[in-house]
């Protein structure tokens, strides 16, 4: 599971859908740890699904996403992502992904804060949460 101080990999019951809920202004080495991830899943499957959760988002360092890495990500999301939705995405990113559903093959949507279910839903699947009451086994929410 991907952890950086500001991108965490949420847990899921589907083995083919990659969440992650952003925090704080993205760093360049998380950015690139995400594409590392990504990439990795990218070559052993050839269709998956993405959610992202902004959860405050404060913008991205520049330069970010100018590494080879990540650069590769974004190209082979074009033909391995199936749906990709977005939460609480900030309103330059939520045009652009509503744009681009338009004209790349990827089902992608955004979604308010206040809809995180129906994005869940989108998707899937559902995150899987660690309760204290369950010693430690894993519950669906």
């Amino acid at each position: 599971m991907l952890t950086t101080p500001t991108i965490q990999q949420i847990p899921v019951q589907s083995n083919d859908v990659y969440a992650f809920r952003i925090r704080s202004e993205i760093l360049a080495d998380d950015i690139k740890a995400m594409a590392e991830t990504m990439n990795a899943v990218f070559d052993t499957k050839s269709s998956v699904s993405m959610l992202l959760i902004f959860d405050p988002y404060e913008g991205v360092e520049a330069g970010a996403g100018l590494d080879l890495q990540t650069l590769t990500s974004q190209f082979r999301s074009i033909v391995n992502v199936d749906k990709y939705a977005v939460v609480n995405a900030p309103s330059i990113a939520a045009t652009m992904i509503n744009v681009m559903d338009k004209i790349i093959p990827i089902d992608a949507r955004t979604f308010t804060a206040a809809e995180e279910a129906e994005a869940w839903a989108f998707v899937g699947t559902r995150p899987i949460v660690s309760t204290p009451k369950n010693h430690g086994e894993a519950s669906v929410i």
